[in-house]
């Protein structure tokens, strides 16, 4: 009876009553049972409730003397903390659960949320690094952070020191998502019990973990599976070449996320996680318009869509679209126009003469080798 990684074609069902949700966490809560053998147990058994009945035997056949299940006492002090906490119980399955962890082997059947739990939907690049970061790196966190959350972006990080506090910091108004080692009612370090507080206010702090359980080293390795898996990228400002952000790195890569890194000099040690990842393969970022671009392209349309104005049939107020669009989509960093002609869908004919327009204005400026940019 040894926690394993399984997968399934068939959606696990979330509970529908008090008492499902009883057993979910009760079963969960039990000796030896994590998030791949709870899905093993609820697809063999049909129901928590018969795992829970099934599951003495079972630990008997494996060899374990004396197994015994998660007393409900357990769950009934764990509900009456959460319910002192104002945390809400969030289950695999369910329509508030973030869809983004949905498909992961190794998600968590249950999260505890705090805050509000609307951001899980939206889409979410995840921002870590270095507890003892340097004053160019927070700078560096807060201006992505910023940026990000001004193009419809909520920022996921760990709470950490360092880099998650300075990105949950620059987030803070736009929306952030900070996920927690140890139980979403535990604040660590408690230097960011103020900050804490204020996410739960403009934010959501989540965490897999009972109510009231103090971290432990063992707990953040699991814990950044969930901050990459939330987004749909991570980007590393900071970090030493063995560091718990290349954890999260790994862990990106393994959910098919892209993983995004900000360079550092090669004799400063907090960057030379940031180095090697970007040795091998993953993509550099300088501001966040890099970070936009380096995101899956489904993506791009939906936040062009909702930055212009929609489209008439009369042809000055269609260019006056076109003109948003395009200053929305282009930043300092260059791109290929015909790359810009699929992201907004126009055609050649339709945006040709905007930008002859915005060019004239001084406010784009051609590159070389056909590249589109923002004027300086």
């Amino acid at each position: 009876m040894t926690e394993e990684q399984l997968s399934s074609n068939h959606p696990t069902l979330p509970p529908t009553t008090e008492e499902d949700r009883f057993s979910w966490l009760r079963l969960l809560r039990s000796r030896k049972v994590g998030p791949a053998t709870f899905r093993r147990l609820l697809r063999e058994h049909g129901s928590a409730q018969n795992a829970l009945a099934a599951l003495p035997e079972m630990a008997r056949a494996a060899g374990i003397k004396g197994y015994e299940i998660c007393p409900p006492g357990v769950i009934e002090a764990e509900l009456k903390a959460a319910k002192a906490a104002n945390a809400r119980l969030l289950c695999l399955g369910a329509a508030d659960f973030p869809t983004a962890l949905n498909d992961l082997n190794d998600a968590p059947p249950m999260l505890w949320a705090v805050g509000n739990v609307s951001l899980l939907q939206n889409p979410s690049v995840a921002m870590v690094g270095a507890r003892n970061c340097s004053s160019l790196g927070a700078r560096m966190a807060r201006g992505l952070a910023t940026d990000l959350g001004k193009h419809g972006y909520v920022i996921v990080s760990g709470l950490a020191r360092g880099i998650d506090t300075a990105a949950h910091i620059a987030a803070l108004d736009a929306g952030t998502v900070a996920v927690m080692a140890g139980g979403v009612d535990v604040i660590y370090p408690s230097e960011n019990t103020d900050l804490a507080h204020k996410i739960a206010e403009n934010g959501l702090r989540v965490s897999e973990q009972p109510m009231g359980v103090t971290p432990q080293a063992r707990h953040f390795p699991r814990r950044n599976r969930i901050i990459s898996g939330l987004s749909q990228a991570v980007v590393v400002v900071e970090a030493a070449a063995k560091s718990g952000s290349l954890i999260t790195a790994r862990d990106a890569l393994d959910q098919g996320r892209e993983v995004l890194a900000v360079p550092g000099h090669p004799f400063d040690a907090r960057a030379a996680g940031c180095n090697l990842l970007i040795r091998d393969g993953a993509t550099l970022i300088r501001s966040a318009e890099d970070v936009i671009e380096a995101l899956p392209k489904r993506e791009i349309p939906a936040l062009i869509q909702a930055a212009q104005p929609p489209r008439t049939d009369n042809s000055e107020a269609s260019a006056e679209s076109l003109h948003a669009a395009i200053l929305t989509r282009l930043g300092p960093s260059p791109i290929a126009e015909d790359q810009l002609i699929r992201d907004i869908a126009a055609t050649a004919g339709e945006i040709g003469p905007v930008l002859v327009d915005l060019e004239l204005d001084g406010r784009i400026q051609r590159q070389p080798g056909g590249l589109l940019s923002l004027s300086a």
